[in-house]
């Protein structure tokens, strides 16, 4: 038997990039999946479902339609988030700001707070990190802050649940080849390209690996956190590239 033979999830912006990749290994894990994303047509889940983080009353419309289609709800991915500009603080604007903590913290909170109440016992909540959030660089400081929020919501939600039989987990990537640094940098492809440069990153399968590995421990097993960079990476802007 599959290890998620009849379990279900539900991973949020699901339609590229790591959470497309976290969906794939839940599904072949034997999972039945609902992806939610702004651009659902893009969606290669079972259940295909819009949603934005950001709005309120998106995120209700798409739990609540997730949960009736999947019948429950085992595992939560909140996966959705984002990165705006490589600016000093004071060269950026309260619109970028706004759009990352709606997305990064507030959606995930917004999410946790929809599911968790349908999360049946022995599920699992999984929280997408950064090891922006464990240690800080220059010219980030509302993505970084955002990170350690969601670091730091994880522990906090895991003292709540203390007791409870759900499981919780913050996965911290390193670097990542996704589509990540095209939206970083407002679709720049040459500033894009430049941080995956002359090394070799992690891709999204190598990070969709470390949630299943999470999500199939057994029952008394709670990975807390798993923090994963590439080889050539030892913090955020620490990278060998090649001559």
């Amino acid at each position: 038997m599959a290890a998620l033979e009849g379990k279900t999830a539900i991973v949020t912006g699901a339609s590229s990039g790591i959470g497309a990749a976290i969906a794939r290994a839940l599904a072949g894990a034997g999972a039945r999946v609902a992806g939610g994303a702004r651009r659902a047509e893009r969606l290669e889940t079972e259940v295909r479902l819009e949603l934005d983080v950001t709005d309120p009353a998106s995120c209700e419309r798409f739990a609540t339609a997730a949960v009736e289609e999947l019948g429950g709800l085992d595992v939560l991915v909140n996966n959705a988030g984002l990165g705006l500009g490589r600016d000093p603080f004071d060269a950026g604007s309260e619109e970028d700001e706004e759009t990352v903590l709606e997305t990064n913290v507030h959606g995930l909170l917004r999410m946790t707070r929809l599911c968790l109440p349908h999360i049946r016992d022995g599920g699992h909540i999984v929280n997408m990190g950064s090891i922006a959030g464990r240690q800080p660089y220059e010219n980030a400081a509302v993505y970084i802050a955002s990170k350690y929020a969601v670091r730091g919501f994880t522990y906090a939600l895991r003292e709540d649940l203390l007791g409870r039989p759900i499981h919780l987990t913050t996965v911290d990537p390193g670097l990542v080849e996704t589509n990540f640094s095209r939206v970083r940098f407002r679709g720049d492809e040459e500033k894009a390209a430049a941080v995956y440069a002359n090394t070799e990153p992690l891709s999204p399968d190598d990070v969709a690996e470390c949630v299943l590995f999470a999500v199939t421990r057994p029952p008394h097993v709670n990975v807390d956190e798993l923090v994963v960079k590439a080889l050539a990476q030892s913090t955020p802007v620490k990278i060998v590239r090649d001559p």
